[in-house]
């Protein structure tokens, strides 16, 4: 897709945007809810910056008899990454992503503190859940939940890469620090909880995760024009030789998101259903891969 082709691109509709908000807000509640269930039951550490607000505003209670608002220590540690967030991936993102931000902060303040279940285990393992539930949610809709979000995305729009696994590495590092001043066994408990919400994550948001196609078909340059229209992605025609017919064979080479895998399958076969497709998981890919731009 060319870039005068990005830039002429027209914003979402009314009612596109108004299913942003409304899916935004209800993962707003979630995550809140998460918070005071899960997170505050279990004295879970959730990592990020909700992570680390909790730290702070406990740790201000244990040294200081302090109670924090949860809303003023997580505007503040979300000032860098909202930066961040305008600065390299884009103002509407960040504009929702403040939504999302600000919503939680007043659920969190305003919902009750409320316990599902005591077994810790099952606190780390539901709640890393729930909580990868909702990231997912607000990353589909165009939006996040802030803090190190913000720094993934933008790790992963610059590199090309899944970096989720990298904020995982710094999460630990946090959860360390709760650990030597807490005690270890909430800490290697929020452990899990954010393991167990990275999985989730990497299960349905496939965004920087990439596909590599071949397709063995008579009809390559209509398949090349499709995947071009569909994600903005060129391939490659290959000329090969059939093994048993011995006959001419054509084959389509193309790198696509994972996201697009399943709606590149499903033009393949209207265009061509006699093509063999087989699709592989790229580890990586080094050179430009077109990535549809955070409005």
């Amino acid at each position: 897709m060319s870039k005068e082709a990005v830039k002429t691109k027209k914003g979402p509709g009314a009612r596109k945007t108004l299913l942003r908000i409304l899916v935004i807000t209800v993962a707003s509640f979630l995550l809140a809810l998460n918070v005071n269930t899960f997170v505050d039951t279990g004295g879970l550490y959730p990592g990020g910056v909700m992570g680390l607000t909790v730290l702070i505003q406990r740790a201000i209670k244990e040294f200081f008899g302090m109670d924090v608002p949860y809303t003023i220590i997580n505007v503040i540690l979300n000032f860098f990454p909202v930066y961040i967030g305008f600065r390299y991936i884009g103002k509407r993102f960040t504009a929702y992503s403040l939504y999302v931000i600000m919503l939680t902060n007043i659920f969190t303040d305003l919902l009750p503190k409320m316990a599902i279940t005591n077994d810790p285990l099952l606190i780390a393992v539901f709640g890393g859940i729930m909580n990868g539930l909702v990231i997912t949610m607000c990353l589909l809709s165009n939006a996040t939940t802030g803090g190190t979000d913000f720094i993934s995305i933008f790790l992963s729009e610059r590199k090309g890469v899944d970096s989720w696994n990298v904020i995982l590495c710094i999460n630990i590092v946090i959860l360390a620090i709760a650990g030597i001043i807490f005690g270890w066994e909430k800490a290697l408990y929020s452990i899990i909880f954010q393991f167990v919400a990275t999985q989730v994550l990497n299960t349905f948001y496939k965004r920087y995760q990439k596909e590599t196609f071949f397709i063995v078909t008579n009809k390559p340059r209509e398949i090349c024009e499709e995947i071009y229209k569909l994600t903005g992605h060129g391939a490659t025609i290959l000329e090969g030789e059939g093994s048993y017919e011995h006959c001419t064979r054509n084959v389509v080479y193309s790198i696509v998101s994972a996201d697009d895998k399943k709606k590149v399958n499903m033009a393949i076969r209207k265009i061509d259903p006699e093509a063999f497709v087989n699709t592989v998981h790229s580890q990586s890919v080094s050179g430009k891969f077109y990535l549809e731009p955070k409005d």
